[in-house]
This record gives C-alpha cells, sequence and structure tokens, in this order.
C-alpha cells in the first residue's frame, strides 16, 4: 500500500485539528475541541497527536490532549501542574518533554504517563522544544532569549549533573528578544542548530564548538523556520507575510536587496507566517499563516502547488507526517492501525502531573559510564544507547502500550531501513547513467583528438 504524507495544522482558537493529504488534498477526519499554543502539536511515534492547551483562564493550568487517528474526540486528557507551550516527543514516541511557562521542563513516559523528570530550565517561559537528530540533546528557547541544550545523559544521571559545572552543555545568550523557534540539522554533535527571535534575527550555532557561526538580521519578526535537509539555506517565515531564503554556507553580498545572507523570499500576499515544515526530501514547503490558510510549496520553482483552508482562525501549528495504512481514503483508519481499541489496543494513560516520590528511585538512577563532565558535548553522545536501555527498562514496566510502542519502534527503524536503501539505489542508478552517457560516450570524442 501506498504510503501516505499527511498534513496536519491546528490553531489557537477552538478551530480543531485538520488533516490532510499533502498529494491527493483530501481532507481527512478534523479533530475537535483543540486551542493549541505555538509549537504545541505532536504527532506521538506515528501512533496519535497530542496538543497542549492554550489556559482559558489565568488561574487554569491548562492541559495536554490525545487523539487517536480515527476518531475526532479527545480520547485522553492530561492535566500538567502548570501550563504547557511547547511540546516535543523523541521519534520513537517514548517519551515526551514540555516547557512550562515557569520556565521549567517537564520529560515524561509516554507508555506509563509517569513524570521522569522536571527542571529549571530558563528564567521565563519556555518557548519552543527540539530534539537533535540522534535524539540524546534537548534544544530549548525561551523569552528570557536565551537557547540552551540540554543532554539527556546528564538530565537523568543525578551524580553526573552535580559534578559539572552547569546543568546544560550550552547557553546561548546573544538574543536581545523572546525566541520565536529553533531547528537542528544532522550530525549529532556536529549538527548547527538555528534560533529564531522578536528581535528580527535568526542565529546559526555550531554544537561542537559552542559558538555563533552567523547572524542573520531581517526585514521582519521572525516566527517561524525551516531548514533544509541539504542545509545550504534555511526558510524564515516572516510577520511580514514573506517566507525569506537564507544562506547557510554562502558568502555574504552586501549587495544583495533583501539583507545579508537573504537570497530571496516566497509571498503571496498573506498575513504574518506563523509555522513552517519541510517534506523529508526538501522538495515541498508547507506554511501556515494567520489568514488561516495552509500553502504548500515548490522549493525548485517557488510556486504555490497546493492551498488547504484550515478555518476563520489563524493557523498557528504545521506538521509532516508519513503515515503507511493508519487512513484509508476516505479518512477513517485502517482496521490494521494501532489504535484501534476493537483489537484491544488504546492510548496510553494520562500524563502525571506530579513525580511519584514512592517511585523516586526509579528515576534517579545513574546512568553508566561515567564521563567527564569537564569534556566537550561529545562525550555525551557515548552514553546515547545507555539512555534507551533507560528507556525500553521503564516501557517493560509500563502497560499494554508499552509492547506496542515497541512495535511501531521497530516499523519505523524498518521504514527508514527502506528508505535510506532507495535513496542508496537512486543514487547508484544517476551515478551509472552519468558515467555511461557523459564518460563513456565522450570517450571515443577524446581519443579522435
Amino acid at each position: 500500500m501506498t504510503e501516505l504524507e499527511l498534513v496536519i495544522a491546528s490553531s489557537p482558537t477552538d478551530a480543531g485539528i485538520g488533516c490532510w493529504d499533502l498529494h491527493t488534498g483530501a481532507e481527512h477526519l478534523r479533530y475537535r475541541s483543540c486551542s493549541s499554543p505555538s509549537h504545541g502539536l505532536v504527532c506521538v511515534g506515528g501512533r496519535f497527536l497530542a496538543s497542549s492547551q492554550l489556559c482559558a483562564t489565568k488561574s487554569s493550568s491548562g492541559s495536554i490532549l490525545y487523539w487517536s487517528w480515527n476518531k475526532p474526540q479527545v480520547e485522553v486528557k492530561s492535566f500538567p501542574a502548570e501550563s504547557i507551550s511547547p511540546l516535543v516527543c523523541n521519534n520513537e514516541g517514548t517519551y515526551m518533554a514540555g516547557g512550562g511557562a515557569s520556565g521549567d521542563i517537564y520529560l515524561w513516559q509516554v507508555a506509563t504517563g509517569k513524570l521522569l523528570k522536571k527542571w529549571h530550565a530558563h528564567y521565563r517561559a519556555v518557548t519552543c522544544l527540539k530534539f537533535n537528530d540522534d535524539q540524546s540533546l534537548l534544544i530549548s528557547g525561551s523569552e528570557d532569549g536565551s537557547v540552551r541544550v540540554w543532554s539527556l545523559i546528564m538530565v537523568f544521571d543525578d551524580l553526573l549533573r552535580e559534578k559539572a559545572r552547569q546543568p546544560y552543555e550550552y547557553s546561548f545568550s546573544e538574543h536581545s528578544l523572546k525566541v520565536t523557534d529553533v531547528v537542528t540539522g544532522y550530525g549529532g554533535a556536529n549538527a548547527i542548530v538555528v534560533s529564531a527571535s522578536e528581535d528580527r534575527t535568526c542565529k546559526v550555532w555550531s554544537l561542537s564548538r559552542g559558538k555563533l557561526l552567523r547572524n542573520i538580521v531581517f526585514p521582519s519578526v521572525i516566527d517561524a523556520i525551516a531548514l533544509d535537509p541539504g542545509e545550504d539555506v534555511f526558510y524564515a517565515g516572516g510577520r511580514d507575510g514573506k517566507i525569506y531564503i537564507a544562506a547557510l554556507n554562502a558568502v555574504a553580498d552586501p549587495n544583495s536587496n533583501y539583507g545579508l545572507h537573504i537570497l530571496g523570499f516566497l509571498s503571496e500576499q498573506s498575513k504574518a507566517i506563523t509555522c513552517l515544515a519541510l517534506t523529508t526530501d526538501g522538495v515541498l514547503l508547507i506554511s501556515g499563516s494567520e489568514d488561516g490558510m495552509v500553502r504548500v510549496w515548490n522549493t525548485k520553482d517557488h510556486n504555490i502547488a497546493r492551498i488547504f483552508r484550515h478555518a476563520k482562525g489563524p493557523v498557528n501549528n504545521i506538521v509532516v507526517v508519513r503515515q503507511p495504512s493508519l487512513l484509508s481514503p476516505r479518512g477513517s483508519v485502517n482496521s490494521q492501525g494501532p489504535s484501534v481499541k476493537r483489537h484491544g489496543v488504546s492510548l496510553p494513560p494520562p500524563l502525571e502531573k506530579y513525580a511519584n516520590s514512592a517511585d523516586d528511585n526509579d528515576y534517579v538512577a545513574v546512568i553508566g559510564p561515567r564521563v567527564n563532565p569537564d569534556r566537550s558535548v561529545e562525550a555525551s553522545y557515548i552514553s546515547v544507547q545507555t539512555l534507551n536501555n533507560q528507556i525500553l527498562e521503564l516501557q517493560r514496566q509500563g502497560s499494554s502500550a508499552a509492547a506496542q510502542m515497541e512495535i511501531e519502534k521497530l516499523k519505523l527503524d524498518r521504514s527508514r531501513s527502506i528508505q535510506m536503501i532507495q535513496q542508496w539505489e537512486k543514487k547508484y542508478q544517476n551515478l551509472h547513467e552519468f558515467c555511461v552517457t557523459e564518460l563513456l560516450d565522450g570517450e571515443p570524442a577524446g581519443n579522435t583528438a
């Protein structure tokens, strides 16, 4: 069966969650009762949707809601200790992190709902969260203008954290106003991080050196960024309705009409751009806007390929999901989908409000092997497997949902392997065609000369 690629969009107004087939434009179920903050919508391990919610009143603590693929109604409600805005999960959907209005970060185990860790990360509210590509680092942005990099090994290892000079790997504080978005590239400890801020700049950071590589000033405040898979450029959505194309490696052009390092922009006279997402191959760029429209851009010719209308209210979250066999063409879930309750599998339980003090020993255990806290961030990557083992151990202690999540993880790994094989086959075919058409065909002419 052909693998579906879905565009999922949410709004800060109670307009629900829209879901469309990216390539056919067919709308699937519209999920109800959702008022999500920016960066508050995630797809958890491909199994279900989760979103934090805007507080109805200042006295309320907010909530986190779950939807299965086949039902428009909310199925699981969680009530954290405080209002959560950004929400992020690892690729396998085994754990989820949320950023609080107090500046605290919460880390839950999805299968059991247990609150594994909570720590004070920023002086003001957390605005955005992102895992790096190998899931061992968590990058956070805040209203205080700082961007911090957290090693999950250190988060779980109390002894290592006590020996370190600070609880984070890096703290970047060059932004002067609220951080609006962060993205990270490929390469583990050698990856780059790009951050956007209300100070109208995007900054490019090196994880290997912990330094600022490039500072780009834009004509407008940037609220959303998307990094091209090739990491030559990134896209920056402005409050002026333009999507700027910024260079990561190009030499600065002082005569540019748009600004230093800015190559151009995409625009259809829309209202402020609030969110951006790229397909895996980087060919399609999806933008959400305050005008309630979701636009699909072709990054090759810079034309609009498709437009989805979400609702009367603004769009503030876009997620692109590859979902094999979960949704039928009519929008109903395939009978083999993992979230169908008649097959005996349900969504995970609600997330804990507080850590269970009786079980504290389960979550303060030291994760080995020991590393020297004075070493650079690469040292933390040595123990990534130990973190995975810890999560697996916690899953074994959880409910039946844990077993299903492990199955989904294996399916995801298999899908990634197949995609990688296909990519290598395509590269081989292109190289073979080049050798035959260019090199071999050119050889007789060379001999004649």
